[in-house]
């Protein structure tokens, strides 16, 4: 698929390779606007937790336009079908300027939902089917949910909630969206990898980068702010086990330990989706995500001539 033909590029990875950055660099080469594909993002005063790494937007001193961070108050539990709608109204708009829309992020469940149509209903909480799985553990709710084939974000079922909530979805049928009902999405995928080892490493000066800015008194602001602990740990990652060790529940070092460990877990179940996707069809045009950024941004604008 050329430049031309696609009217949608999808910017993806694991964790720590710098997509943000490369989205923004190459937006402001080709005239686009970023759409967050970040589950996270969305919430306002959520930043050094989610990764919002404002200055990244910033080219050559001109603001990059992104769209989808910071629509949603902390404690709300945003989904698939809201980003879905949100999703589709940002699309038309950018299209309608004229100017490139970039899918950028690394929730796959996000990316697929809107690339390949799927109609994600609304789904309420069952109660009836909460109550069977009280007693179910999270290693026992991620099996239950393992044998589900349809559509899901498993790279973010880290708790309990999440996973009983993914089983909520699945239980509920889900269909592709008639074409009719949706724009044509023609997306052209670049993905930047990175050696696992190199990847851990920067999860690592990343997590410190964070903690030593403030992420930790970004999870007591929020608490402060009166959301309640179980709505941030239903966030998982940074939120959990800061919000864990807030309540007394482990030690900086030992939270800091487990965090790490469960942002590097992340990352390998995003490149499991990522390759599940390779196996269903989906061409991935794989970037180095150690070459520079001119190299990134002109290998890219190649990519998508060709």
């Amino acid at each position: 698929m050329t430049h031309t033909q696609a009217n949608l590029i999808v910017v993806l990875g694991p964790t720590a390779t710098g997509k943000t950055r490369f989205a923004a660099l190459l937006a402001h080469a080709i005239h686009g606007e970023i759409i967050s594909a970040d589950s996270r993002q969305v919430y306002r005063h959520m930043d050094l937790g989610t990764g919002k790494d404002y200055q990244d937007y910033r080219v050559e001193g001109q603001a990059v336009p992104v769209h989808l961070i910071d629509i949603c108050e902390p404690g709300e539990k945003y989904h698939v079908h809201a980003f879905q709608k949100d999703f589709y109204a940002a699309f038309d708009s950018i299209r309608a300027q004229g100017h490139m829309p970039i899918l950028c992020g690394g929730t796959g469940m996000y990316i697929e939902a809107v690339t390949r149509g799927y109609q994600l209903p609304e789904v309420p909480h069952n109660e009836v089917l909460r109550e069977q799985l009280k007693d179910k553990t999270l290693a026992e709710l991620q099996v239950i949910l393992a044998g589900y084939k349809t559509l899901h974000n498993r790279s973010d079922t880290d708790t309990r909630e999440r996973a009983l909530r993914a089983i909520e979805i699945q239980v509920c049928e889900s269909h592709p969206v008639e074409a009719s009902s949706r724009p044509e999405i023609r997306p052209f995928y670049l993905g930047l990898q990175l050696e696992r080892a190199l990847c851990r490493q920067r999860i690592a000066a990343r997590l410190q980068q964070r903690l030593d800015a403030g992420m930790v008194e970004e999870v007591q602001g929020l608490l402060d702010r009166g959301i309640a602990p179980e709505d941030l740990i239903y966030y998982g990652l940074e939120y959990k086990f800061i919000t864990q060790y807030l309540a007394g529940d482990m030690d900086y070092k030992t939270m800091v330990e487990k965090l790490h460990i469960a942002i590097c877990q992340f990352s390998k179940r995003q490149m499991t989706w990522f390759r599940r996707m390779e196996r269903h069809g989906t061409i991935i045009h794989w970037i180095d995500a150690l070459l520079s950024d001119d190299d990134k941004v002109n290998r890219a604008i190649q990519m998508t001539k060709h």
